[in-house]
């Protein structure tokens, strides 16, 4: 990595590498960023939220940090959940590997994140909440349940086309968690999850985490989170929820 000039006014450079037609991930960054933290993105081509495509998509991944390292950013992440962890669990910590080596700077991939944010949280039992089709819950469930995670329910919304998940708003996040999991489900769990770095939700974890009393996090939120930790940038994320707060600490 470069030497920085100290009077451009930032403090550090976060690097995303997304799927093409992601609209969610760069924008919730950016919002929950102070403006000294900026974000800078490279692209894989995906359309539709399937297994052959997800997969045909993380073969541009490397190039992206590459490119990402140009711009001498602090850490990169791979910001897709489902990408990240379609061939089980290993698969995202390798990926993480190849992708550091790429970047010459530290990397995370959103499913790793995921479980290192329940991990922080000490969570076993949880709910998950995804835009996903049927086959694509069910590789979630046994990634989740392979690393040693309690899947109590999952519930999907059977969505392929990218830009359909894209579309949805914090308010369909919202009514789509408290339809699945009520007071008395929450009760009973650890966490809940919403899946998908492209559904729009992270601006709906403090509103749900007051109405259901356990911790709420996202995959955005896990991989800023994530990525924040693994870049060493302190970040004030008060009023994003109980996994961002808690970075603070």
């Amino acid at each position: 990595m470069g030497t920085r000039p100290t009077d451009t006014g930032v403090r550090g450079r976060l690097g995303l590498i997304v799927p093409s037609s992601n609209t969610t991930a760069e924008p919730e960054f950016e919002r929950a960023l102070p403006d000294e933290i900026t974000v800078h993105a490279a692209r894989m081509e995906l359309e539709s939220v399937t297994v052959d495509a997800l997969d045909a998509m993380s073969d541009g991944a490397e190039r992206g940090a590459e490119l990402l390292a140009h711009a001498d950013v602090d850490a990169v992440a791979y910001a897709c959940t489902t990408g990240s962890l379609i061939h089980g669990p290993g698969f995202d910590a390798e990926l993480e590997d190849r992708l550091e080596a790429a970047a010459d700077a530290p990397a995370v991939a959103t499913a790793r994140s995921v479980v290192r944010a329940l991990e922080a949280l000490d969570a076993e039992r949880i709910a998950v909440v995804t835009p996903y089709t049927d086959d694509l819950d069910a590789k979630e469930r046994d990634f989740l349940e392979a690393v040693g995670l309690e899947v109590v329910s999952i519930d999907g919304r059977g969505l392929e086309a990218n830009t359909a998940i894209g579309a949805l708003t914090p308010d369909d996040a919202e009514a789509q968690v408290l339809e699945h999991v009520d007071g008395a489900d929450a009760d009973a769990l650890d966490a809940v999850f919403v899946s998908c770095t492209n559904y729009r939700s992270l601006a709906a974890v403090d509103g749900l985490e007051s109405k259901l009393g356990v911790p709420v996090l996202t995959s955005n939120g896990a991989t800023l989170w994530d990525v924040c930790r693994a870049s060493g940038l302190e970040v004030d994320f008060e009023g994003r929820g109980t996994l961002l707060e808690s970075s603070r600490s």
